[in-house]
């Protein structure tokens, strides 16, 4: 899909916005004062989210650049963003976009089977699938590749035994991409596999893990013989490193906030000063040198991302840059999001670390805001990983050194 270049059968972006404005004001509520797609994921919360992505859908505003024989609209990332742009106002589905819309269904659409396309992409996209990533794992840090979660075959099928770890909203998921390793006899990167697994199955254990700020959004998960069709493989057998890849990927461009898969913006990643103006306003400081600097520079920060996000998104698509060069962007909006966090906590004050109620839930937020703002250091890989990949893929810099290149999993020394 190339930006901005649609086809002459295609509605033009600015009859797409007008038309999309008339819809969004007629369908939708205002958006909630805490809305935020991150945090907060209650059970409530994911089935109001399925009922918007299902009115998103059956109003023909859903999956915008989302091919159409899978339910999508195919339209371009110019009228994504024309159509996030018009929404940021309005109740969005945003707790779908990651890791469901932007990430995994991304990545069924670049390597999945044509069957899990129609399947999968169109189910999420009328609102009745939720998909998560099953990636990290207890003992692995930021080793993704050297996992130890296996699946081996028996017959037409293969049985998962294992662990993850730090899975987003998997307590509410029907599928989840999972990355096992399927032979022990190859170098850490060759013998995995990626597997559509489904979440309910029998010998898949969730439980939810209280963070630091009271939500319990994040969860493990426990494999014992679970037992899945052969056609759960995403991709290659094997070829498993090579889906993680383009998962990550697309998680770098979620986090990032330079997604075409997204239903509407994102507030973690900082693009929207709009919270910031309420809270000065609320706390009487809008007039305040001070704080109108603070809030002045975070609007030219923005800015910034948004340049980034059109220059990296085209020089990936025009072949300048290689794709990891979205850690670019990556970096720079975690580094966004916490100047934003700060700030917010210096106009809330005290009541940031107080405000609790309906009337004051902004000053609060601002306080669950800063707690969570390391998140966006490890949300898509750590902010060290987002510069090694920058430095090794992008700038071409000398390799990291690692003890194990190029031996076979089974020799590799591990922890006991």
């Amino acid at each position: 899909m190339t930006d901005g270049t649609a086809a002459n059968d295609v509605e033009s972006v600015d009859s797409f916005r007008d038309r999309a404005r008339r819809w969004l004001e007629d369908n939708l509520p205002p958006a909630p004062p805490n809305q935020l797609g991150e945090t907060s994921k209650s059970a409530a919360a994911w089935t109001r989210a399925k009922e918007l992505q299902r009115i998103l859908y059956d109003g023909g505003f859903a999956g915008i650049c989302f091919p159409k024989e899978y339910g999508g609209l195919g339209l371009t990332p110019t009228h994504q963003r024309a159509f996030s742009e018009e929404s940021r106002d309005y109740e969005m589905p945003l707790a779908l976009n990651i890791p469901t819309l932007t990430i995994c269904a991304a990545t069924i659409l670049d390597m999945g089977s044509e069957e899990q396309k129609r399947t999968h992409i169109s189910a999420v996209l009328r609102g009745e699938e939720l998909l998560v990533q099953f990636l990290s794992e207890p003992r692995g840090g930021s080793d993704l590749a050297g996992l130890t979660t296996r699946a081996d075959r028996k017959g037409d099928s293969w049985v998962l035994n294992g662990a993850k770890i730090w899975s987003s909203g998997a307590y509410a998921a029907d599928y989840a991409l999972c990355l096992a390793r399927t032979d022990w006899d190859v170098p850490k990167h060759a013998g995995l596999t990626m597997f559509l697994v489904p979440v309910r199955t029998p010998g898949v254990t969730v439980q939810q893990i209280t963070q630091v700020d009271g939500s319990r959004e994040f969860c493990q998960e426990f494999f014992d013989d679970v037992v899945l069709p052969a056609d759960a493989v995403v991709g290659q057998v094997n070829g498993g490193w090579e889906t993680a890849n383009r998962q990550l990927f697309h998680e770098r461009s979620a986090v990032g906030g330079a997604s075409p898969y997204s239903s509407g913006i994102q507030s973690h990643s900082g693009r929207d000063v709009s919270g910031l103006v309420d809270l000065a306003r609320r706390t009487g400081q809008l007039a305040d040198p001070r704080v109108r600097e603070d809030i002045g520079e975070a609007r030219a920060l923005n800015m910034v991302h948004d340049q980034l996000i059109a220059r990296i998104t085209h020089g990936i698509g025009s072949g300048a840059l290689p794709p990891a060069a979205g850690s670019i962007v990556r970096l720079f909006s975690a580094q966004n999001s916490w100047l934003q966090a700060d700030m917010a906590v210096r106009i809330a004050g005290a009541s940031a670390a107080t405000g609790t109620t309906a009337d004051d839930a902004g000053f609060g937020q601002a306080g669950q805001d800063y707690l969570m703002r390391q998140a966006w250091s490890l949300a898509g890989g750590s902010t060290e990983m987002a510069r090694n990949i920058i430095s090794e893929r992008v700038l071409g810099m000398p390799r990291e050194f690692a003890a194990d290149r190029d031996i076979p999993f089974n020799q590799v020394e591990h922890g006991h």
